[in-house]
């Protein structure tokens, strides 16, 4: 299939790619690691090389093309910590005003450092963006 999703679940060990995280972004991973787990209820996995994602969806684009994906997930990158929040940046602006230091994406929030947020803030974000992903079918324009 020429469209099928690259980003897809592996059987690589999250507990192993975590500990692979160079400190000190390592401890911000394992506790976002906590924290989505408490919020998704889900297991742990990974996507692709970089990506630990929580529960999974289905999406489908207007031009057909169609696939799943996390329903929450972040990658402890060097430049940041990403967190995909894709209930999109335009749903949260009074809670982004909130949080701390961070920029952001479409539908990515970056952080450099978990102690500079507010992360009671940062949990509503993806509470949120959870709750609406796994309560709507998407559907987005490519």
């Amino acid at each position: 299939m020429k469209n099928e999703n690259k980003t897809k679940p592996t059987s690589v060990s999250v507990a192993e790619f975590i500990a692979s995280v160079p400190d000190p972004k390592r401890a911000d991973a394992e506790r976002l690691l906590t924290i989505m787990k408490e919020i998704s209820g889900e297991p742990a996995v990974m996507w692709g090389p970089t990506m630990i994602g929580f529960g999974q969806y289905h999406y489908k684009y207007a031009s057909g093309r169609e696939g799943d994906y996390f329903a929450a997930g972040f990658a402890p990158r060097k430049a940041a910590l990403t967190i995909y929040l894709l209930e999109g940046m335009n749903a949260n602006k009074n809670l982004l005003q909130k949080l701390g230091p961070h920029k952001t994406g479409k539908g990515c929030l970056y952080i450099k450092r978990l102690s500079d947020i507010d992360e009671s803030v940062l949990r509503e974000l993806i509470v949120k963006s959870y709750d609406y992903v796994k309560s709507h079918s998407i559907e987005h324009a490519e």
